[in-house]
């Protein structure tokens, strides 16, 4: 099973150009069907609180979405700041729309706006489980660890805005919360500059022994890997750490 994360420098407040990136990304790295992609939070506009960056149900970056999945036949994964609410959609790859999750922690101390998601979500993608969270959700381990204790997701999403002022942070957590859950985590970051901060990229691939399988460094670029999953099966069935939660 292949993830591929695309990361890029996010034109500010502008789907089209955003847009047409992901389409140029995506075609250089050329997804077999089946794979599950992953952009960042709010990848067509930017990390914006400007009410021009909310769209409802159904808007531009929700129909970019589900054209691109049911096109390239792949599960896809992008944030958006649907209605109140700064989300993670996924598509299926008939193009119809998976679930979607609400960032339970907004960044207040960052001068987030959006509402916080009331409930972590899991959603299916081939034989495995998948838990998507978006960016300063990562701080709270109290978090997965409810996930974890309940639906034993396989792999993590953290879709991100994460600055690079704190890009070591981004790194450690995500290790740390692959430890904790035993799970694979894919982080997906920007890179580039808005704005108000830089970002570091550092997409990442991290194991549940900690160890980064994949890094897609600092500049535009996708990240392709494929997951293990009998050999995860084999070293939670030998230390079931996840039975004491």
């Amino acid at each position: 099973m292949k993830v591929l994360a695309l990361q890029f420098d996010i034109a500010w407040e502008d789907r089209e150009a955003n847009f047409a990136k992901v389409e140029q990304l995506l075609t250089e790295a050329s997804p077999e069907p089946g794979t599950l992609v992953v952009l960042s939070e709010m990848f067509a506009t930017g990390f914006s609180m400007s009410p021009e960056a909310s769209e409802p149900h159904k808007g531009p970056t929700s129909r970019f979405l589900a054209q691109l999945a049911k096109r390239w036949q792949i599960t896809l994964v992008g944030g958006a700041a649907i209605g109140k609410r700064n989300q993670a959609l996924v598509f299926g790859p008939d193009g119809k729309l998976l679930h979607r999750y609400s960032k339970l922690k907004p960044f207040r101390v960052g001068g987030e706006i959006y509402q916080a998601g009331s409930q972590w979500a899991v959603f299916g993608w081939g034989e495995t489980t998948v838990a998507p969270f978006i960016c300063y959700d990562l701080r709270f381990p109290e978090v997965f660890r409810s996930v974890a204790g309940i639906c034993r997701p396989e792999l993590y999403l953290v879709i991100a805005s994460w600055p690079a002022a704190r890009a070591h942070h981004w790194v450690r957590l995500l290790q740390a919360r692959a430890i904790e859950n035993q799970a694979y985590f894919l982080g997906v970051n920007r890179c580039g500059t808005d704005p108000f901060f830089t970002f570091p990229g550092r997409s990442l691939l991290v194991d549940w022994h900690g160890e980064i399988l994949a890094d897609a460094g600092s500049e535009e670029t996708h990240l392709l890997a494929s997951l293990d999953l009998p050999a995860l099966r084999e070293y939670r069935s030998q230390l079931r750490f996840l039975d004491d939660i």
